[in-house]
């Protein structure tokens, strides 16, 4: 598990900022569940998905995405990892591989995990609710924002430490909105 609640350089639950939010989103919760809840909640409701907003701000490191207020789900996933881990909840990062525009491209999508002891990893998705789409925590009960079942679409069994690294070099190297969505990796992109 320690990988799990690691610090690194994108999961950077070190830097001032985040360790901050995480000490604030723990104040008065008891139970991992709720600490987890409150995580989860911060990230989806007060974290914008930047793809929904279109916004030229890109952001990987969970400190930027705090920052900033903004990230594509990757991102988002990365600060949910953080604030989980330093709060000493095991985090993961998990993908699906989903349709990106309905006419056969396809798109990985970022998401977590998070290690509850009474449930067992429990997987979430923080990318944040629109119309159309609504994601939720409710452990041990799954609601992620994307179901993963049309042709093509699917849910990886992996959990990952560290983020992959087609997603490092997409948020890395796509500077605004439009380039990120036309590079978006795929499933070739995943490493095993």
């Amino acid at each position: 598990m320690q990988e799990f609640l690691s610090a690194s350089t994108i999961i950077d639950f070190e830097h001032p900022l985040v360790a901050a939010k995480a000490a604030a989103l723990a104040k008065c919760c008891v139970e991992q569940v709720a600490l987890a809840r409150n995580c989860y909640y911060f990230v989806r409701d007060e974290i914008a998905h930047s793809g929904d907003i279109h916004s030229d701000l890109v952001t990987l490191k969970a400190s930027e995405v705090l920052e900033a207020g903004t990230g594509w789900c990757f991102a988002k996933s990365h600060l949910l990892a953080a604030l989980l881990r330093a709060n000493g909840l095991p985090a993961a990062l998990c993908y699906q591989r989903l349709q990106k525009d309905g006419q056969g491209a396809f798109t990985l999508h970022g998401l977590n995990a998070v290690y509850l002891p009474e449930h067992g990893w429990y997987r979430c998705d923080a990318r944040g609710n629109k119309p159309g789409v609504t994601a939720d925590f409710t452990p041990p009960v799954e609601h992620l924002a994307w179901s993963a079942y049309d042709t093509g679409e699917f849910n990886f069994s992996g959990r990952y430490a560290e983020p992959q690294a087609a997603v490092v070099s997409c948020l890395r190297d796509n500077t605004n909105y439009q380039q990120v969505f036309d590079n978006l990796p795929d499933l070739t992109a995943l490493e095993s």
